[in-house]
């Protein structure tokens, strides 16, 4: 394994694979207007730019998964990382020195004016291409299509589940709803894998966005194709009880779908109970069948990340992403606000200049959001991000967009709208892990991908795989962790892993249990943003 990594012909800095000691010398290849100044024995040029092999000393320890620059950077000058800017420096940066909070600053700034300059969006070569035999078909290999064991549903939705979910229609319920789920569970049979309540704090003392917010999700959860049944658990005094959310529902199956108000039963939990015993009846009689890879929605987002996010995971989970589009399936990128500093990447892969000004919008309506709350838009990452080599938000963006891959961009979503479009969509959401992972699963997600360098525990409303960027991670947090992408930069190629990755969620949505879901964690969580009565 090397030492380090110069991601782009480009760049200005390196990334520390494993921990550079001080007085260690780094040979690197050095380019463009770096080399161009720089004291080359031997000059060459590589696509017209002059090139050289400089050794680097560093003049301070620089930690695994952070920056060394590998030229002279003058106070205010770019420091350049995937072939972007990160930011600017602070002050004059030598050669061989860390890069890092303290001598670099963000260039982002507030709302911007964005022009329309569409690039050729491509899958990469041999996105589609399969190699393997994944646990329920043909990985798409010889021209055979790429299949799952699903549950297919009578209003032609699929699942990856056959749960039976209990949505409170207010918090006011939430142990209600957690004391029938601990008690319905022993009546699971057949098909029929958990009951699962999904207690959130909101239904009541909300006004204007919040309160449709919380309508929109709970409607969207309770339409979600990895519910065999849902008891929908109200109150009856709440703002956003039954009959008013019934609209947002729209259409449902009233077998699968069924009511209760708790002001009006003696005993809710036990006549909870006696309704789920039916809905288990009803949803045990779906079997898990061949469905069409096609029909897979994969919902995209990280957290906790460190400097091999954008070289590792989340690269990878690019890569998934376009295989599951080559073969007609559905990606969803969210957490808008890391996308500052990397959103004109995502506005030039639109399909259309529609979408390019929904996109657009959908990256100032969130800056405006910050700026009505008096917060600034270029706040720092967290220090899980900045301890694992995160120095800006533009550092963090550019990583975490890696995760779109290289497909065009097909549809645009609002927070609690459902995918329409198959491709890539953009969802608008907070960065927030579980608000967000929430609102990949409200908006059709059937299974979430969280790659993260940190590690965490939590789960949303559907599986969850935790992909790790580093094996260290991956070797300390079993429990936590589903998929290592760490091995990306020890001895496997992005080609095998990719196929590896897309062989492991067929897994997953064959019926795998992920490690939350081994452990027993179902969590949700609805974005607020206003007022509380």
């Amino acid at each position: 394994m090397q030492d380090f990594l110069k991601i782009n012909d480009n760049d200005n800095v390196v990334v520390a694979l494993n921990t550079i000691p001080a007085g260690a010398a780094v040979s690197v290849k050095v380019q463009d207007s770096a080399a161009a100044g720089a004291d080359c024995g031997n000059n060459a040029a590589e696509g017209g730019k002059p090139v050289c092999e400089r050794v680097i000393t560093a003049l301070e320890e620089i930690p695994a998964g952070h920056k060394m620059a590998i030229c002279d950077i003058s106070a205010g000058g770019e420091v350049i990382k995937y072939g972007y800017r990160i930011g600017n420096a602070k002050e004059d940066i030598r050669a061989g020195a860390w890069i890092h909070t303290h001598n670099l600053k963000t260039a982002l700034g507030d709302l911007l004016e964005y022009t329309y300059e569409p690039v050729q969006a491509v899958l990469r070569q041999g996105a589609g291409q399969g190699s393997s035999q994944a646990q329920a078909g043909e990985n798409g290999q010889n021209g055979t299509e790429a299949t799952f064991m699903g549950f297919k549903r009578p209003d032609g939705k699929v699942g990856v589940r056959n749960e039976i979910w209990i949505i409170p229609t207010v918090g006011c319920v939430n142990n209600v709803a957690t004391a029938i789920a601990k008690q319905a569970n022993a009546f699971v049979k057949g098909s029929v894998e958990e009951v699962i309540a999904f207690p959130h704090p909101y239904g009541c003392s909300q006004m204007g966005d919040d309160q449709e917010h919380t309508r929109k999700i709970l409607a969207d959860l309770i339409n979600h194709p990895n519910a065999g049944g849902v008891l929908v658990l109200g109150l009856g005094c709440e703002n956003s009880n039954i009959d008013v959310l019934k609209p947002y529902i729209g259409d449902y199956d009233e077998n699968r779908v069924k009511f209760l108000v708790s002001q009006e039963h003696e005993d809710e939990i036990a006549a909870s109970v006696e309704i789920i015993k039916g809905l288990i009846d009803y949803a045990s009689g779906f079997e898990r069948e061949p469905v069409s890879v096609s029909k897979l929605v994969i919902g995209m987002k990280c957290g906790g990340s460190d400097g091999l996010s954008g070289i590792t995971a989340n690269p990878l989970v690019g890569r998934f992403s376009d295989k599951l589009i080559s073969q007609g399936g559905t990606t969803i990128l969210t957490e808008v606000p890391e996308m500052f500093g990397a959103e004109t990447i995502l506005m030039n892969r639109c399909a259309n200049e529609e979408l390019f000004h929904q996109t657009v919008a959908l990256i100032n309506d969130f800056k405006n959001y910050f700026k009505s709350h008096n917060q600034t838009i270029y706040e720092n990452p967290s220090p899980g991000n900045k301890k694992g080599g995160i120095s800006t938000l533009e550092d963090k963006s550019l990583g975490c967009t890696q995760k779109s891959g290289s497909a065009p961009v097909m549809g645009v979503l609002q927070y609690g709208e459902t995918v329409r479009t198959p491709g890539l969509n953009l969802l608008s959401a907070p960065g927030n892990d579980l608000v967000a992972a929430t609102a990949l699963a409200a908006a059709g997600a059937h299974i979430v991908l969280f790659t993260t360098g940190r590690g965490t525990p939590f789960a949303s409303p559907v599986p969850t795989v935790k992909i790790s960027t580093n094996s260290r991670l991956a070797g300390k947090k079993s429990n936590w962790i589903d998929f290592n992408a760490g091995v990306l930069v020890e001895d496997k190629t992005m080609e095998d892993e990719t196929e590896h990755l897309f062989d492991y969620v067929v897994e997953v949505a064959s019926g795998k249990k992920v490690c939350s879901e081994a452990a027993g964690f179902h969590d949700m969580a609805i974005f607020k943003q206003g007022v509380t009565l």
